[in-house]
């Protein structure tokens, strides 16, 4: 089945429509720029831009930077606040919405590193943030929402997030030394069996993860930071036919909501 994958970020909003089968984009993706504020109805309407711009009449499924509940948002660190409430399964439409890193890790243990893992695995995506997907048995726990656990007194994302590093101008070595010691934090928390880092930082992991010193092997994303794209496509794919609408709802709710209609 193919179906069109956004996802949306603290610093982009990128799709593709994606053949769920294989894992793969069909075309080269479309990113624009999350839109400062990132409200709903702004957020709305770059969705509405990309589902436009593929003319895409199918599934959609759709990531978010957040607890994600049934289509509704419950945290939102990494955009607006005026998110939290917002039923995002109805603004866009009858999309499928989940947590961005859920569906990075979905599709990683479809297609990518996870794939016929057994056991306890652990999905990071690094970026604005750090994201986390949890699996036991290649059952995912939702929301895990591991990038808010502590360091020093700070949420671990403040320090060791793709952000960070740059924002502190941190060099390679530095930065890898604040990932793995929040590495070595969830290691002790879930003895994990793999650690897949994703995130657009994977496609520089030859930079810091040699670096990293754990007992758990740590790879790199095999999708790297298409993962949230295809693993939104391949949620939106394996949900019934009676509980998810077509792209012509999401772009015209989206409009109606970035219209102020709604």
């Amino acid at each position: 089945m193919n179906v069109l994958g956004i996802d949306i970020g603290g610093s982009g909003i990128k799709g593709a429509p994606v053949d769920t089968k294989a894992g793969e984009l069909l075309e080269d993706r479309l990113r624009i720029p999350t839109p400062e504020p990132s409200s709903p109805d702004a957020v709305a309407h770059v969705v509405a831009s990309i589902v436009e711009h593929f003319g895409w009449k199918g599934r959609v499924g759709v990531t978010f930077p957040g607890v994600v509940a049934d289509g509704v948002i419950k945290s939102a660190a990494n955009v607006d606040r005026s998110w939290i409430g917002v039923d995002a399964a109805r603004l866009f439409g009858g999309a499928t919405v989940l947590n961005d890193a859920d569906a990075a890790g979905l599709a990683e243990m479809r297609f990518g590193e996870g794939r016929d893992r057994r056991g306890v695995v652990l999905v990071l995506t690094f970026g604005t943030g750090i994201g986390s997907a949890l699996f036991v048995d290649g059952v995912l726990v939702p929301n895990t929402e591991l990038g808010h656990l502590e360091v020093h007194g700070k949420d671990a994302e403040h320090r060791a997030s793709a952000r960070a590093r740059e924002e502190h101008e941190l060099s390679w070595e530095k930065w890898a030394g604040r990932v793995q010691e929040y590495l070595r934090h969830v290691e002790m928390l879930f003895s994990p069996s793999l650690i897949v880092i994703g995130g657009g930082v994977s496609k520089k992991a030859d930079k810091f993860l040699p670096l990293v010193r754990l007992d758990t092997p740590v790879v790199p994303a095999g999708l790297q930071n298409e993962a949230g794209i295809i693993g939104a496509a391949h949620a939106a794919a394996e949900k019934t036919p009676s509980r998810t609408r077509t792209a012509g709802g999401a772009r015209t709710t989206a409009r109606q909501k970035a219209a102020g209609r709604a």
